[in-house]
């Protein structure tokens, strides 16, 4: 590691917000592109034999580890903006670093597209946030299941496929979104007919769907719990959008109900945001919807919200739920939530109680007894929405709050900082 990267690694982790609580939130933002859409979305550019464009991409440090990733594996990528460039006619490599590879825990989405392309590939244990057991072995069992021979040596992954990948009817147990899309990537120029069911549902299914059939792959279904992939010969060059982030949107309403205010968030996709919407209107807050705008007004005081469970889409999103849990920390009364998705999701529970709130857990059951005032204190991220969690509720804390670590939120938000201080909260950052 030369010295300039020692310095950026060393910055980023050295890095923390303080937040001075109590000020209203008001104005305008607009929603960045989806983290958990870009990401696949990128990695699909590997089956494209042609320049790709992919605009609505925010500046994320998991993007910049796509990148990276890609360009070690021999495309040209250049960033203009918020769009990324992407020719991967010149790919010359099926393996992805491990440095890179323990970064972000999305990518093992580039294995089904790296096999797909290169009919083999080399890669090690994704990294990411710790929330509990995550095992990848959906993914290999459906890439098995399509002819591709896996041998686990020393926490590598060796993959190939010697006869080529084949169409079949894969039966998922969980709808994992990963699993879904990893079986997408790897069917999209597989020989014949691929069929998921039992398949995730989520937006971000359908954008990376939209994206390969706009360069000439054929894939029906998507957004459904059956997907239909025909292999085509090959997919060529396109150019695409990425869908809003529903969790930042969720996070920035969160931030403006707890903290009292009125904020438009421009920019959004309310449909992919049902359940969301209703957790939020059950505590009180009034939301209005125009177009891909919504605006959300903070209640006098949070009520409880009895129960929430996360799901999987449609149902109320797991990354969502930490936010919606420091929300409830001010609630009027008690609320419980129910994590289904992730086992070690709580982590960052701790950490809000460094502030006052009052939460119990047990298991996958969180019950949070609401507050009339948090106190600023010092805290860390223990992963990505936990800090996001953190800031949300720092904003209506009395006193100042330090959050440390924020490489974690850093990986999922652009700019949280700059965003909420223009809509007026007393917030910077110290690197």
């Amino acid at each position: 590691m030369d010295c300039e990267t020692i310095l950026l690694v060393a910055g980023v982790f050295m890095s923390e917000i303080t937040v001075n609580g109590g000020r209203k939130l008001t104005g305008e933002l607009n929603i960045q592109g989806a983290k958990n859409s870009v990401l696949p979305v990128l990695a699909a550019t590997i089956l494209c034999k042609g320049e790709c464009v992919v605009h609505n991409c925010p500046r994320l440090s998991d993007v910049e580890t796509s990148v990276k990733i890609l360009l070690n594996l021999g495309c040209n990528c250049v960033r203009d903006g918020y769009s990324v460039v992407v020719d991967s006619r010149d790919i010359s490599s099926y393996e992805i670093p491990e440095n890179l590879m323990r970064e972000m825990r999305s990518s093992v989405v580039f294995l089904g597209a790296v096999i797909g392309r290169m009919g083999k590939a080399v890669i090690s244990s994704p990294g990411g946030c710790e929330l509990g057991p995550r095992p990848i072995d959906l993914h290999l069992s459906a890439l098995r299941q399509m002819g591709v021979r896996i041998n686990e040596e020393h926490g590598f992954l060796y993959c190939d496929a010697p006869e080529g990948l084949k169409g079949t009817e894969i039966n998922l147990s969980f709808p994992s979104v990963g699993a879904t899309e990893n079986i997408i990537l790897a069917a999209a120029t597989a020989k014949g007919v691929t069929v998921i069911h039992n398949a995730a549902r989520e937006p971000e299914i359908s954008d990376l769907s939209d994206f390969l059939n706009s360069a000439g792959a054929r894939i029906y279904g998507s957004g459904s719990d059956t997907i239909y992939i025909h292999g085509v010969e090959h997919v060529g060059s396109t150019e695409h959008t990425i869908i809003p982030d529903r969790i930042v949107a969720a996070t920035y309403m969160a931030c403006t109900a707890v903290a009292g205010g009125k904020v438009t968030l421009n920019g959004v996709m309310p449909s992919h945001m049902v359940a969301i919407l209703s957790a939020f209107r059950e505590s009180g807050c009034d939301i209005s919807v125009t177009g891909k705008s919504l605006t959300v007004s903070s209640p006098k005081k949070i009520s409880r919200i009895p129960t929430i469970r996360s799901l999987v889409y449609p149902g109320f999103p797991t990354d969502a739920g930490p936010v919606v849990i420091a929300m409830l920390t001010k609630a009027d009364g008690t609320s419980v939530f129910v994590e289904n998705i992730f086992e070690n999701r709580y982590r960052y529970i701790d950490e809000l109680k460094r502030l006052g709130a009052k939460i119990k857990t047990e298991g996958k059951i969180a019950v949070i007894e609401g507050v009339n005032e948090l106190s600023g204190a010092g805290c860390k991220c223990t992963d990505l929405r936990g800090g996001a969690a953190l800031v949300t509720a720092a904003l209506s804390a009395k006193g100042t709050t330090t959050i440390g670590d924020i490489h974690h939120i850093e990986r999922g938000y652009e700019d949280i900082v700059g965003n909420l201080r223009q809509l007026n909260a007393d917030i910077s950052i110290k690197e």
